[in-house]
This record gives C-alpha cells, structure tokens and sequence, in this order.
C-alpha cells in the first residue's frame, strides 16, 4: 500500500477505518460474511453514537469554560486546540503517515516472538505515537530520531497494554481486551503507586466512594444522571449563564451520563462475538497463550465511576490552571475528553471516585506544565503541516499534551538525543521480555 493510499485510509477517520478493519479481521478468524458486515458496521454505528454525545458535551462545555475565563479575566494565553486538530497535526506531518506502518509491523513481531499478548485493531490511534515522533524531530530535526521515537513509543504501550489487561477484565468485565491506548494507558503507571499510598492513609483507606457507594449513601442524589445535572448546573452559574442557558447545560450534561454508557454497550455488541473468535483461534492454533484485542479506550468513557469523575474534573482541571503559577494553557477543546485520560486510572482504584479524583487532579496538574512546555513544539508542527491556526499564536492540547510519556520523550530527546529514546526503549523491552516471557 503506498503511503498516499494509507493516508487516505487515515483521513478516513475513525469511525469509517474500524468498521473495516473489523470486518475484515472477522472474516480472517473464519466469521461468516453476514455475521462480519454486521460486526463492522455496529461498532462503527457505536462510534458515530459515542462522537455524536462526545461532540454534545465539547459544545457545551467549551463555551461554557470560555465563558468562565472571560468572567474571571484569566490571564492564560495558550489555547487547547483538542485532540480531533492534534490528531490531524499529527498525521499531517512528513512523520505522521509512517506511523501505522511502522507500529503494524513492530506489533507483528511481537506477536511472533510472543513478546505481547496485545493484536491491536485500533489503528487509527496511532496517532499518538505519530505526535511523540513529530514532537521530537520538530526539537531536533532528526528525521531517523523522529522515526526511532515512534517505534519505542510502539513499545510502550504494547507494554501497558499487556499489563491493564487482568485489571481491565477484572474491573470492567471486558474478557480478551486491553487498551493499547497512549493517551489512557499511561495513567495507569501513576495509579498503581498511588493506590498503595492511598491504602497506607488512615480515613481514605476505609472510603467507599464507587458509584454504587455513593448512590446507597445518597440515594437519589448519588445516581450519576442526576450529578451530571447538578454538575451542569454549577458549571453553568460559575460561567454566569443565565437561567435558561444554565438549565439548557444541565440537562446536556445529565444526558451525556445516561447516554454514552448505551453507545459503549452498542460497540461491546459489535465486539464481544470477534473478541470470542479471536480467544478460539489461539486456542487452537497456539495452545497455552493468551490474545488480547486492543481496542479504543472509548469503551470505558461510559463506565458511570469514569463518567462522574470526568465531570467532576472540568471544574478542578480549569482552576489548576489558573492557580499553576506558570502554567499557560487554558484547558478548552480538550475538558470533554477528560474521560480519556484518566479512565484507567479507575480499574486500579476499583471505580472509588475520591481516589481517582486525588490521582487525576495530580495527573492534570502536572500535565500542564508539559502541555505549556511543549507549546512551542506543537505549534511549529501545526505550521508544518499547514494546519489552519483560526488567528491562535500559541497552541498546545492536553490530549496528548497533558500525558507523562509526552514529557518523557521529548525531554528526553532533547537532553540526551538517541540515548535518551534508546534508553526509554531498553526499558519498554525489557518489560515485554519479562511479562511475556518469565512473568506467567
């Protein structure tokens, strides 16, 4: 496939590419014609479903968040351009269309190495591992460094993928799925410390604050439609709407709880038939081994314990960033995206709201400082692929701006070039070897 065909079958997006990709893995594990046509086309219809209420809740939350800056004369002067544009930046770049390529064949390997349990269908996000290699060649203008950067970056999130598996299947119920997703996955490695710190706090350690916790406790107060509404509500009076416009958010954001867990269901519909035929295969054909399918992290948003605290951080993620002395970033296309970074933080706290609200208000804080830092990077790679700017001078984003391993490769490759990338690579390696080969 020449590199023109497979950037048109990326700009396809992603709600055209799974529904393909799907059908056409279904019909290699031996699915009937009918049976994959079906499969494709409801994960991709759960696609549309979950972007049409994601699109529901960027309408609303981002005027209303830029209605709250102008309210408070904040003084932030970088704006957070949102995933969809980075994404777009991402592919755009002379990088950017080699990173499937490279990330496809470097999965293969593993997989016949057995180095990874992970078969990763979502291939339109790797555009992830697109923007890390971009980054680091808009700082060094090594075209073979930008390369290596995506290949290790590869690595990493086969390694994360293959460690969220058991928490992913225990926690959410998903069997034979992971999240080979580089905007979620990383969380994961903060959550794991920070769990056992939280278990050594007297107080915390006792605190039930799942879902279900809550709602027993509170009752009709605690059902998550019902804090989307009230969370609506207070967005709204903090950006001075008035009543009319406030109630008009509340009842968006109370329908964005009630409604993304239906579009995440209609997506499981569509994959649990090719997750069990996947499982079947290598059962028969490689006895003893595992297969996870990696998928888009998409199927957890709608999980309520991910959902709630997601709300609950829009408010906390914009007064970070305007306590955060020196940060410049005013969090904006990206706070309905919130969900993605933080969603697997949950499996590791097992759905308690309070703990993953603590992680999670560490992550972003953080996370703005490299989404500031980078802003010059991000925005000098917009102006090569000819990204339309719409009158911005400074741009960053949060997804995947905010995200620890963004920090670590360009700091890195700033700091120590190929040493630095190779190092973070020796070490993704390294983990594969022992999860996949001692580990059992």
């Amino acid at each position: 496939m020449s590199l023109q065909a497979l950037q048109w079958f990326v700009d396809l997006g992603a709600s055209v590419m799974l529904p393909i990709i799907i059908f056409l893995f279904a019909l290699l594990l031996g699915t009937k014609l009918k049976n994959a046509f079906y499969a494709g086309m409801t994960v991709g219809i759960g696609f549309v479903g979950l972007n049409l209420v994601i699109d529901l809740l960027t309408s609303s939350l981002g005027p209303a968040a830029e209605a709250m800056v102008n309210r408070f004369n904040f003084d932030l002067h970088t704006i957070d351009i949102g995933w969809p544009a980075t994404s777009a930046i991402s592919y755009g770049t002379a990088l950017g269309s080699l990173a499937i390529p490279i990330a496809l064949g470097i999965n293969f390997i593993l997989l016949l190495f057995g180095l990874t349990k992970t078969l990763n269908i979502d291939v339109w996000n790797y555009w992830h591992v697109a923007f890390t290699g971009s980054l680091v060649y808009a700082m060094t203008n090594d075209f073979a460094l930008g390369l290596f950067t995506i290949a290790v970056h590869v690595l990493v999130i086969f390694l994360l993928a293959d460690l969220l598996a058991p928490e992913i299947e225990n926690y959410f119920g998903y069997k034979q799925i992971t999240f080979p997703h580089a905007a979620s996955a990383p969380s994961y490695f903060l959550a794991k410390p920070l769990d056992a710190v939280f278990d050594r706090i007297p107080g915390l350690n006792k605190l039930e604050a799942s879902p279900e916790a809550i709602q027993k406790r509170f009752g009709f107060l605690g059902d998550s439609m019902v804090l989307g509404t009230v969370l609506g509500l207070i967005i709204g009076l903090l950006a001075g709407y008035n009543v009319t416009d406030t109630m008009q958010l509340a009842v968006k954001t109370g329908a964005v709880l009630v409604l993304m867990p239906k579009m995440v269901s209609l997506l499981m519909e569509g994959l649990n038939p090719i997750s069990q035929a996947a499982s079947d295969m290598i059962k028969r054909r490689f006895p003893g081994r595992d297969l996870y399918i990696g998928m888009d992290s998409a199927l957890t948003v709608g999980h309520p314990a991910v959902l709630s605290a997601s709300l609950l951080m829009v408010p906390i993620t914009l007064l970070l960033a305007v306590v955060l002395p020196g940060n410049t970033v005013l969090p904006f296309g990206d706070l309905a995206t919130l969900p993605f970074l933080i969603c697997l933080m949950v499996p590791v706290f097992r759905g308690n709201i309070i703990r993953t609200l603590l992680a999670a208000t560490i992550y972003i804080g953080v996370g703005l400082y490299i989404a500031t830092w980078i802003t010059p990077l991000l925005t000098d790679m917009a102006m090569a692929a000819d990204f339309d700017m719409e009158g911005y001078t400074r741009i960053s984003s949060l997804v995947d701006g905010a995200v620890w391993t963004t920090g670590i490769f360009a700091g890195l490759g700033k700091l120590l070039n190929w040493y630095g990338i190779g190092l973070i690579g020796l070490f993704a390696f390294g983990g594969l070897l022992y999860v996949n080969k001692i580990k059992k």
